[in-house]
């Protein structure tokens, strides 16, 4: 009996571990995480002295200087909880992060002084939670991805070939632009689609070297939501190989800044249309994007935006009417003629044309400056596709009278699920 007693005590032992196990495992398969990063080292033939747009004939000669950044190191952490329910979270750090510390100054009498330590940006770019009812229909809400044009629905680092992010897109847009708010998204068939209602941007932040770029990054604790905005993106996927997207957005401004009632009366309407394909066969990518931007009202909000504070977070610059952005970029994976070689290694062509003052208001300069185009070559290097070694040299051309400006870049990049 004793003996009976034992053996049975040891077969529930070992059921009891069996189901513990199993435990472990559902609840650990429940749980992702991620992330993608990239560490970039560039040689500029330009100098970066802040006088080069406004007296160009002073800055002819070819200089030589370097930097290397972090320019994104990202976490993410999603946890299923079943039944449909899943959260979502990402933070991002920003060329290395930020650092300070606390010291007493000596020179200063003994007081205590903040030492910045470093430059960097510490963001939380997703923060989510979703009820999926099917494939075809699905609520999140919380702090989300705005998926308007090509690069902020694509913008890991193995997602594009350039060593940093498409410039023309990153220039008069936000990116990755994320706000708060809730998205409506699925699949159905051969589309996918994504409609959102976000807050809107914030009208002190508009300028003209990056149009409305700025109005998503909040110098405040929150985000103003005065004015509302909605944005959305189908995706189709009828060809072998092929997606052809079309995204949007579309919301007020001029009732997002804290100074609103300087902007009584306007409304400071941002309209945003984007189109983008990407083609991708055995040996070939290609992709291309072509984004157009209207704001309303912009000489009235320029001559307000000008006026306001020094201290307030506004360029105090002229803003445009109209933005555009367009981009064609093509890579081959020139191993495919070599069977035995190892990863694949895309020999690519790159061609952006932005202007972030497209078209102006009458009286207003649109400065030359702001209408650039960018021609690149490069390598990218996947010895698996999580991983992208990339190499490039680009020309920034401009109209006269400034001066071309030209980079060598190289870049280590990952983008994965780690478990």
């Amino acid at each position: 009996m004793k003996l009976f007693t034992l053996l049975l005590g040891l077969v529930l032992l070992c059921l009891g571990q069996n189901i513990l196990a199993q435990e472990i495992s559902e609840e650990s398969s429940r749980l992702t995480f991620g992330g993608y990063g990239e560490v970039v080292y560039r040689h500029f033939d330009y100098s970066d002295d802040f006088n080069r747009y406004t007296y160009p004939e002073n800055f002819t000669e070819k200089v030589s200087r370097g930097q290397t950044d972090i320019p994104h190191l990202v976490f993410n952490v999603t946890y299923e909880f079943g039944k449909g329910w899943k959260v979502s979270s990402e933070i991002e750090f920003e060329h290395g992060g930020v650092g300070s510390e606390m010291e007493i100054e000596a020179e200063e009498f003994g007081e205590y002084e903040t030492e910045v330590e470093k430059g960097g940006e510490v963001i939380l770019e997703q923060f989510w939670i979703e009820k999926s009812f099917s494939s075809r229909f699905n609520i999140r809400a919380g702090h989300i991805i705005v998926p308007v044009g090509s690069t902020n629905y694509g913008h890991l680092p193995t997602e594009y070939f350039t060593v940093m992010r498409p410039e023309g897109e990153s220039t008069i847009i936000p990116q990755t632009w994320h706000e708060n708010g809730i998205s409506i998204h699925g699949r159905l068939r051969m589309w996918d689609y994504d409609f959102q209602v976000v807050n809107g941007l914030d009208v002190d932040a508009f300028g003209s070297s990056n149009w409305v770029n700025g109005g998503s990054i909040s110098p405040y604790e929150y985000k103003l939501a005065t004015s509302m905005a909605g944005a959305f993106r189908i995706n189709n996927y009828s060809v072998n190989g092929l997606r052809i997207g079309l995204s949007g957005y579309a919301g007020n401004s001029a009732g997002n800044s804290l100074k609103a009632d300087r902007y009584e009366g306007l409304k400071g309407t941002v309209l945003i249309g984007s189109a983008d394909v990407e083609y991708r066969s055995q040996n070939l990518i290609a992709r291309s994007c072509v984004i157009y931007g209207n704001l309303s009202e912009s000489a009235e909000i320029s001559k307000i935006n000008k006026s306001l504070p020094s201290a307030a977070p506004s360029p105090h610059t002229d803003v445009a009417k109209n933005a555009m952005s367009f981009m064609a970029e093509a890579g081959y994976n020139v191993l495919s003629f070599f069977p035995q070689a190892e990863g694949q290694l895309y020999t690519f062509l790159h061609y952006t044309y932005y202007n972030s003052m497209q078209n102006t208001v009458a009286g207003m300069l649109a400065d030359a400056r702001y209408k650039r185009q960018l021609y690149t070559l490069g390598l990218n290097y996947y010895p698996i596709p999580q991983i992208a070694l990339k190499a490039e040299y680009s020309m920034r051309v401009f109209d006269k009278p400034y001066n071309q400006e030209n980079t060598l870049s190289l870049g280590v990049t990952f983008s994965g699920i780690f478990k």
